[in-house]
């Protein structure tokens, strides 16, 4: 089987011949690349490069494109940082008040320069490898996430806790930002789009308020991209353990979760229907354990999944840049070996 085909497979509750392994990799990808975090997310050619050569180094059945987290809410106003050894990030917010999200003009994001080099990285990556590997599109932030970073995390918090009505406002606003990006992406030819909405999870707000504030609008991105006909995955940080059945409701069709998750409440809720992708602590084991503790935790990943071939192995989050590679061919080398 090819990766693309062993990803399809698992998508649709088969058995594939190997297990397949997809990494959110791009900060070790452009360090061993031997190029800076800047050069990576302004040069589309050499972001594509890095993720073709890591892919190609390590024999991963799918590649993870991701630049950063800052992208989408730079696009809309957002002030943003861009250091030269590290992922951008948002610094300002869009505006000062709620209220000034009525005054917003309709989101452009397509000639967003940024949004292009995202564009243009899926295209060349797809184009390579073609139905040789999988290609999932990240689509950086889902609405919640999106609207904490145009408003600010401690602003919108208060915002969440006044109920103030403007925040409605705000994710309808940010709900038509992200289903464009999820657009622009689709129309690259990857196979598979994403959003992560790690702020919704509940380290940081209560599943009531996720399900009022997350939950609605996440699932209206899973429907939008079943009618551009592509699965769609989300991915929040942290133990989602107690919005766990409710992200399953939004019907994505690959939930990507953290090692904060237990992975058997994991297996529980998702091993008949929605295809998992993690969830190896990308620090603690990918990047500072041992060969041995990586091969360890790969094999315990796989064996709560024994019964089940809806597993796609990952990190629960990027990978560090600093991860030694003979970590990486370990964890391929355990995954690959385990059926």
């Amino acid at each position: 089987m090819t990766g693309y085909e062993r990803i399809n497979c698992v998508l649709s509750g088969e058995i594939p011949d190997k297990q397949p392994v997809m990494l959110h990799n791009f900060m070790l990808a452009t360090r061993e690349e031997g190029m800076s975090m800047r050069q990576f997310r302004e040069d589309p050619i050499l972001a594509a490069n890095a993720f073709i050569h890591a892919a190609e180094k390590y024999d991963l059945d799918g590649i993870l494109i991701d630049i950063d987290t800052a992208t989408l809410a730079g696009a809309v106003g957002a002030g943003a940082d861009f250091p030269e050894n590290e992922p951008a990030r948002v610094n300002k917010p869009a505006f000062s008040t709620l209220e000034m999200v009525h005054d917003l003009p309709p989101p452009d994001i397509a000639n967003n320069y940024r949004v292009k080099v995202w564009m243009e990285v899926c295209r060349i990556v797809k184009a390579y490898f073609g139905d040789d590997k999988y290609v999932r599109g990240n689509c950086d932030q889902a609405p919640f996430s999106l609207s904490s970073l145009m408003r600010g995390m401690e602003e919108w918090m208060m915002d969440l806790m006044n109920q103030d009505e403007n925040v409605f406002h705000l994710l309808d606003y940010t709900t038509i930002v992200c289903k464009k990006f999820i657009e622009l992406i689709a129309g690259t030819g990857v196979d598979m789009v994403s959003n992560g909405d790690s702020p919704a999870g509940p380290e940081m707000i209560s599943p009531e308020m996720y399900r009022e504030y997350a939950f609605p609008y996440e699932k209206e991105l899973a429907d939008f991209s079943h009618e551009l006909g592509l699965p769609y995955a989300l991915h929040i940080c942290g133990d989602t353990g107690l919005i766990l059945e409710d992200m399953i409701g939004t019907g994505s069709d690959v939930i990507e979760l953290d090692y904060k998750t237990d992975i058997n409440r994991i297996f529980e809720g998702l091993h008949n229907s929605v295809t998992f992708i993690g969830n190896l602590d990308p620090t603690g084991v990918i990047c500072f354990g041992s060969k041995e503790t990586v091969s360890r935790k790969v094999t315990e990943l796989l064996t709560v999944y024994e019964s089940s071939p809806r597993i796609i192995v990952n990190a629960g989050c990027a990978i560090p840049s600093e991860t030694p590679e003979e970590n990486i061919f370990e964890l391929i080398r355990a995954a690959r070996n385990f059926r």
